[in-house]
C-alpha cells in the first residue's frame, strides 16, 4: 500500500472537522472479479496530525485491483488512517454503486471519546 503522509495540525487545541471525499473509488469484488465503484467519505477531527491529500489519493489507487469486500475495505481504510494520523475522531463512509439491484453503504467509526457519528 502507498505510504499515507501527514502534516502538523496548526490548531491542535481546537476541535474542527475535516472532510475528504473520493468520488472515484474502485476496487474488485473478490467473488466475481468485477470492478466495484463507490464514493468514500472521510470525516475526522485531527489531533496533532492531518492527512496529506496527494498521498491519500495514491493510497486509494492501491485498491483499484484489490479483491476486497465493501465491509473490509471501509474498516481497513479506517484502521490505516487512524494509525497514520491518530485523530480525535474519524468516520469512514463508503457509498457503493448499485449492483444487482442493491445499493450498499458501510460506515465505520473511530470514536474514543464517544463524540457521535454515523450520520445519514
Amino acid at each position: 500500500m502507498a505510504q499515507i503522509e501527514v502534516f502538523e495540525n496548526k490548531y491542535p487545541d481546537r476541535d474542527y472537522y475535516i472532510t475528504h471525499v473520493n468520488e472515484e473509488f474502485t476496487s474488485v469484488c473478490p467473488k466475481t472479479g468485477l470492478p466495484d465503484f463507490g464514493t468514500i467519505t472521510i470525516n475526522y477531527i485531527p489531533d496533532k496530525l492531518c492527512l496529506e491529500l496527494k498521498s491519500l489519493k495514491y493510497y486509494f489507487l492501491d485498491f483499484r485491483n484489490k479483491g476486497i469486500f465493501y465491509e473490509s475495505v471501509i474498516n481497513q481504510i479506517l484502521d490505516e488512517l487512524v494509525e497514520a494520523c491518530k485523530p480525535r475522531f474519524m468516520e469512514v463512509r463508503g457509498d457503493f454503486t448499485t449492483r444487482g439491484g442493491m445499493h450498499t453503504t458501510v460506515v465505520a467509526v473511530y470514536d474514543p471519546q464517544k463524540r457521535g457519528g454515523f450520520q445519514k
